[in-house]
């Protein structure tokens, strides 16, 4: 697996959030480094900045211009609790560039991930909100839209819902996206009902879980939902949002996923990708402030997708999340009748 990733990651602070700390890049980058360590191969990757042109396919120029402003006066704030200094602009451009180059590697053969911060996906097209300046996901997909991937799908298991990604893409008929989140929880988004207008009537896929959800409600998710309906789609690419925040002893989220939890969703995915003939997939980092719990859930992953066996989940039915989402999914989705 390629590891995209800059140093000036690092640089970038949030004064009103300390827990979207400094840290988070080296502990991720430790996940790497102990998936190496572990058999997994990696190879380490500079990744230079996305230009505005490309992070313009997402976000309104008006936006980028303001984001570009408040970091040149070395502080300022976006939300309340989403705050820039002076590198937070050149931060938001490198994650940009490494989402972009994770595709590239993901559409030649090669699995990528894309360890960078801030997190991207609450961003929406002219807002940075809950510790996201850019969507680097959606920068992803728009960017793998144009050199001609064909339909991309965006799968998101932080334990915050994704709104930034979801409105971006709400009327596309080119990006699926799909989301299991903890639900009642910030930033309030994610309902089930939420299936996309227009040429994107369907193809936004929630399944809110319950806060203390562990690996059997999530993998009844994947079995029930995601795999069914990202098979029946085909895409051309499937790109993962991956957040550690639903690790048990995250202080943010409320969920009760393992370390290997993630190792599990990522093999179950690349198996996924091989059955259906599509590339390799590409990771982008989302949240995750527990910094251990980031580290061995990020090295899961790796470790998932280079090592791991595809696990045998099955779907029987009877988890009320699942089953709400595969009733309101029905009409879009023949796998779900």
């Amino acid at each position: 697996m390629r590891v995209y990733s800059d140093p000036a990651s690092e640089l970038h602070v949030n004064g009103l959030a300390g827990v979207e700390a400094p840290e988070r890049l080296p502990a991720a980058l430790a996940g790497a480094g102990k998936a190496e360590r572990e058999g997994a191969p990696v190879e380490w990757c500079t990744c230079g900045p996305a230009d505005e042109e490309v992070l313009a396919r997402v976000h309104a120029p008006a936006y980028l211009g303001h984001l570009k402003r408040l970091s040149a006066q070395g502080a300022g704030f976006l939300s309340m609790d989403t705050g820039v200094n002076e590198h937070s602009w050149e931060a938001a451009c490198l994650a940009g560039g490494a989402a972009c180059s994770a595709v590239e590697s993901a559409l030649s053969g090669e699995a990528a991930f894309a360890i960078a911060r801030p997190p991207g996906h609450h961003a929406g097209t002219a807002t940075g909100m809950g510790f996201c300046l850019t969507n680097h996901v959606a920068v992803a997909a728009k960017h793998a839209l144009s050199r001609g991937a064909g339909r991309v799908a965006v799968l998101d298991w932080d334990v915050h819902h994704g709104n930034g990604t979801q409105d971006i893409f709400y009327e596309s008929g080119e990006v699926l996206y799909l989301s299991a989140h903890q639900s009642p929880f910030y930033p309030g988004t994610g309902w089930t009902d939420e299936v996309g207008e227009g040429e994107g009537a369907g193809l936004t896929v929630n399944v809110p879980l319950p806060a203390g959800s562990g690996e059997e409600v999530y993998a009844a998710a994947f079995a029930g939902v995601f795999l069914p309906v990202l098979r029946e789609f085909d895409p051309a690419l499937i790109l993962i949002s991956a957040g550690y925040d639903a690790h048990r002893n995250d202080p943010l989220g409320g969920m009760s996923l393992e370390d290997a939890s993630f190792g599990r969703f990522a093999a179950a995915l690349a198996a996924l990708a091989r059955e259906i003939e599509a590339p390799q997939l590409a990771f982008v980092l989302e949240g995750g402030y527990n910094l251990a719990a980031l580290t061995e859930g990020l090295a899961a992953t790796i470790l998932g997708v280079e090592q791991g066996q595809s696990p045998a989940w099955e779907y029987a039915g009877g988890g009320r999340p699942v089953e709400t989402a595969r009733k309101t999914l029905a009409p879009f989705w023949e796998s779900l009748r």
